[in-house]
């Protein structure tokens, strides 16, 4: 998706969209707005749609939108204006609502991956609080512009619980499993559940960048847009991989993981963990899954919702890892970076001053 905002005269702006439909068809919009409304608009792909007049009808069916309408209610106009073509509609490539991101995205100002200049940045094996306190500190480096958008692959080797920034410590964890097992409790900036992070077990990454990249997206929308160079990773290894709102990533043969998010005012965190070799034994002990969360996914155990990536692929966790920084790197042109010694400090003193501290940890006891 990429997306020009242009003024044109006194209360005049002109918008510009491309949406590549995941598995479908190109789809542009091109508008024009006055006085925070649109007055013309035009539709364009490579998508197919029957019968002709049904294309005639979706531009004017933009008209007099809002710039600031929901995707619900864009969806709705052009459902109205299609409604009249009844079972002879038929739509190849693209839905209504694809039609109504790239508005939304346009009107926006959304910019997509390719128009930044990224770095991945691979770091060395660190502690999980200090991986979780890097989270919070190139965040805040990317918002102040002091860094390009990055993508970072994590390496730890301790055994960790990292739990979401809202959760309960006493609701999610069995404090006799975390001290048999000498686990280390981190909490996250992000929302979301909780994730059991054994060295070596998962791969981690997490993406920091202007919030224009998820400009006119919900945050269920944005998860699957910004993970869509790692679906087809993954697809690279065997695995047939997608979303299952909000946050789960899943495939054929199970459960893969799940991401989080947190938006600042002007930037984006966006981080994955995928279970690469749970022992879900250990998992089970530790963390308390509750029977309500078991049974609104359909399923019997707790211990079959995580299908780890090992299995599924029979390759090694580097050979992953690789896939994912060549894959990145391809579509979007991404030089290799690092964490800078000032970054690094500032992040340590993170860990001192929030994630290594009792109060953080037990915000929500």
């Amino acid at each position: 998706m990429t997306s020009t905002d242009h003024p044109v005269a006194d209360g005049q702006r002109t918008h510009h969209g491309e949406y590549k439909v995941p598995g479908g068809k190109l789809v542009v919009a091109d508008l024009t707005t006055d006085g925070g409304r649109v007055t013309a608009a035009t539709v364009s792909g490579d998508f197919f749609l029957e019968p002709e007049g049904a294309f005639d009808a979706l531009a004017p069916a933009l008209a007099g939108a809002s710039a600031t309408e929901s995707h619900a209610a864009l969806s709705s106009r052009l459902d109205d204006a299609l409604a009249p073509f009844g079972d002879e509609l038929d739509l190849q490539g693209f839905t209504v609502a694809d039609v109504a991101t790239v508005v939304r995205r346009a009107l926006a100002g959304a910019r997509d991956f390719a128009d930044y200049a990224w770095e991945v940045v691979h770091t060395p094996v660190l502690p999980t609080r200090l991986n979780v306190a890097l989270d919070q500190l190139l965040l805040a480096e990317v918002e102040a512009g002091r860094r390009g958008p990055t993508l970072r692959i994590w390496e730890w080797d301790d055994r960790a619980v990292v739990i979401g920034a809202f959760q309960s410590y006493e609701n999610e964890l069995h404090p006799e499993g975390v001290a048999e097992h000498d686990v280390e409790v981190v909490r996250r900036i992000t929302g979301g559940g909780a994730m059991f992070m054994e060295g070596g077990s998962c791969i981690t990454y997490s993406l920091y960048a202007p919030r224009e990249i998820v400009a006119g997206l919900d945050y269920t929308e944005s998860y699957a847009y910004l993970d869509r160079w790692v679906i087809e990773a993954l697809a690279q290894h065997g695995v047939n991989a997608w979303y299952v709102p909000i946050n789960d990533i899943t495939s054929t043969k199970g459960k893969i993981g799940g991401a989080a998010q947190k938006r600042t005012k002007s930037a984006v965190l966006h981080h994955v963990t995928m279970s690469y070799d749970i022992d879900a034994d250990t998992m089970t002990d530790v963390l308390r899954i509750g029977q309500a969360k078991i049974s609104d996914k359909g399923i019997a155990s707790a211990k079959k919702r995580v299908d780890p990536v090992r299995r599924q692929t029979g390759a090694s966790r580097e050979e992953i890892i690789g896939t994912m920084i060549d894959t990145f790197t391809e579509r979007y042109g991404a030089r290799t970076g690092e964490v800078t010694d000032e970054e690094m400090a500032g992040a340590r003193a993170l860990v001192e001053e929030r994630f290594g501290t009792e109060t953080w940890t037990h915000r929500v006891p």
